[in-house]
């Protein structure tokens, strides 16, 4: 038996962009279902809206996100969640950096730091974090 853990971002209308964007910056396609596929609302104004979406990349990186269902509160907040990416291989981190910095606020440089040869932090266009990061050699 296998559990994964997939981190699950909720938006207020963006969802559909920031998987498309995430997508982009992973090297793959996002899937995704929207309200108005779903037969969930019969608004119109939520047919466009994502009920459920993923980007899923060859490296195994999956990242989930939908819109909150018609009359649902919704609240990004500051600091509630990052998400969080450690590989082993530099120039993977290095690509998926790249991808995600566009319109992003930098928290943290892309570079050495106290516990990893390659380490950053950044908060994208859509207000997520990310963190980025190559393990330390052990031993």
């Amino acid at each position: 038996m296998t559990i994964t853990t997939t981190p699950h971002v909720n938006f207020d209308g963006q969802a559909a962009a920031a998987l498309a964007f995430w997508g982009e910056a992973l090297g793959t396609e996002p899937v995704l279902v929207t309200y108005g596929q779903s037969g969930a609302v019969a608004d119109p104004v939520w047919a466009d809206r994502v009920v459920w979406g993923q980007v899923s990349s060859a490296s195994g990186v999956r990242v989930m996100a939908f819109d909150v269902w018609p009359g649902q509160p919704y609240d990004q907040g500051t600091n509630s969640a990052y998400v969080y990416l450690s590989g082993t291989d530099e120039d993977e981190i290095r690509a998926v950096w790249a991808g995600l910095q566009e319109g992003a606020e930098v928290r943290q440089p892309l570079g050495a730091s106290a516990w990893s040869p390659l380490a950053g932090q950044l908060r994208d266009r859509f207000g997520v974090v990310w963190a980025l990061d190559v393990p330390a050699q052990q031993g």
